[in-house]
């Protein structure tokens, strides 16, 4: 499992790549998740636009990583998706869990017009 954390737009973004199926990178990935908290960004986005592959615990990172996230006050909400993937998130029902998007923008820009909605 790999993946890379960027900031765009008031938002962190992480994107993964390769295939995502847990290992010693999960732990490190909840710790990660835990550090973006402790400096209050809390609205992430997961990239998996570059995920070729992904099984039961690739799934069981990303709903461990929204949890996390929810309980802390942010969300952790999911972009780029093959169709492979999305297949996977409907067989479980994690797409009516997960706020998927089809791409990183619209993941981002759901995040700000939320805020939009707060302030109103």
């Amino acid at each position: 499992m790999k993946y890379s954390i960027d900031e765009r737009y008031n938002c962190v973004v992480i994107e993964f790549s390769g295939n995502l199926r847990g290992g010693p990178d999960a732990n490190k990935f909840n710790e990660d998740l835990h550090e973006l908290i402790d400096e209050g960004k809390k609205e992430i986005v997961a990239d998996l636009s570059s995920v070729k592959f992904m099984n039961s615990s690739g799934l069981g990172i990303l709903i461990g990583g929204m949890t996390t996230m929810r309980n802390a006050g942010g969300d952790l909400r999911i972009a780029g998706a093959n169709q492979r993937i999305e297949s996977l998130l409907m067989i479980t029902k994690l797409i009516t869990v997960f706020k998927s998007y089809r791409t990183v923008e619209e993941a981002v820009e759901s995040y700000q017009e939320e805020e939009v909605r707060e302030e109103e």
